[in-house]
């Protein structure tokens, strides 16, 4: 993941740290030189949500000038980056490109040794283009979030027919709305729903509205998560309270869509995941069906309790499952999980759950698997 979604998921070192069984020395070397009066060194992976400035994977120094982390972590797949505390200051390579991301599978006790080429800020940033179809609009660059005390860019992508006819349309929410039509937003890729969805229905496929909210930058794993972490208080609940009192009401009044919950369905990634099963385990009458891209259930272990006490309303709820086996065994088993708490007899056709063998935790890996997930829900 090319900071991927940016902010995360995986298998957080406070989550994992229960379980620690192996040693790990990272080492930092012949670092090139930076911007930065104090210059701080860190690692972003997906055994810490892919955070830049995760003080737990900050990299100490020695007398010597050699730069090293120490951790304990599972036997498992891991990739990572080295980042000065933010995206814009990630590694790079010598002449500034982007480069893809390290991984290691650790089996035992073991040292890396990194050396770094060059920053990304050392060099002029050349932007993405815009990406985004002529069906995709901005339903407000601002939209007021009264649960938050904070405003979120809102998306909406209109099927094509929509300026000319007068039926209505089912609609789908996904969250991370900067990832979703636009790779100048998205930074490190993009879902391409809108590319998937032109195409799609210019194929005589289901007509649905997409609406996709923004991602609030360093709130995202409060916001997204409806339970406290390590990162603080979690404000998911709240962020689903205005999903469904807030937004939902604003787009069936001002857009012709269909509102009933058969027609209503919530997805998104990682932390994304996580917040899209809290929303239709919540709110079963709302929403219908429900995408759970790699999601993020480490950090909100709880949702397993409450989804035990709702297995019967989601019964007849459409789920999908997908992840892929290069996140990590840790979020396949959470995930395993959670589908059987939900299907214990893997025989609802209605809860599907699929393992990629080379799926990464990135918008490529996720723009693949959309159209199945989208098919999935359309039927």
């Amino acid at each position: 993941m090319n900071k991927g979604i940016c902010l995360f998921f995986g298998l957080m070192f406070g989550y994992i740290g229960l379980h620690a069984q192996i040693k790990v020395r990272f080492e930092l070397q012949n670092v090139p030189k930076n911007k930065d009066v104090v210059p701080q060194y860190f690692i972003a992976g997906n055994f810490n949500n892919w955070s830049p400035n995760d003080t737990t994977f900050r990299f100490k120094k020695t007398g010597d000038g050699l730069y090293y982390i120490d951790q304990q972590l599972e036997s498992d797949a891991y990739e990572f980056k080295i980042t000065r505390g933010t995206w814009d200051k990630v590694e790079a390579t010598a002449n500034g490109k982007t480069v893809g991301n390290r991984s290691f599978q650790l089996k035992k006790d073991t040292l890396i040794k990194i050396t770094v080429a060059n920053w990304a800020d050392e060099f002029a940033k050349e932007l993405p283009k815009h990406t985004a179809s002529v069906n995709v609009h901005v339903v407000d660059s601002a939209f007021v979030i009264p649960q938050l005390n904070a405003k979120r860019k809102v998306w909406i992508y209109l099927p094509a027919s929509y300026a000319s006819s007068t039926k209505k349309y089912p609609v789908l929410y996904m969250h991370d709305g900067q990832n979703l039509f636009d790779e100048f937003t998205g930074g490190y890729g993009e879902w391409g729903v809108d590319e998937v969805l032109d195409s799609i229905i210019a194929k005589g496929g289901k007509e649905y509205i997409v609406v996709g909210i923004d991602h609030g930058g360093s709130e995202r794993l409060k916001e997204y998560n409806p339970y406290d972490s390590q990162y603080g208080k979690g404000k998911g609940k709240a962020y689903v309270d205005f999903l469904v009192n807030n937004l939902k009401p604003y787009i069936d009044q001002h857009y012709r869509t269909k509102t009933d919950y058969k027609n209503t369905a919530i997805a998104g990634s990682s932390m994304g995941g996580l917040i899209s099963m809290y929303a239709i385990a919540t709110y079963p009458k709302v929403y219908g069906s429900a995408g759970i891209f790699s999601p993020a259930f480490w950090i909100g272990k709880a949702i397993e309790t409450d989804l035990k006490k709702v297995t019967k309303e989601l019964a007849q709820r459409k789920i999908y499952f997908v992840a892929g086996n290069l996140e990590g065994k840790m979020m396949i088993n959470d995930m395993q999980q959670v589908y059987r708490i939900l299907d214990p007899t893997a025989r609802n056709k209605n809860i599907k759950i699929l393992e990629k063998a080379d799926g990464k935790h990135n918008e490529a890996f996720w723009h693949r698997e959309f159209p199945a997930f989208y098919q999935f829900i359309s039927n």
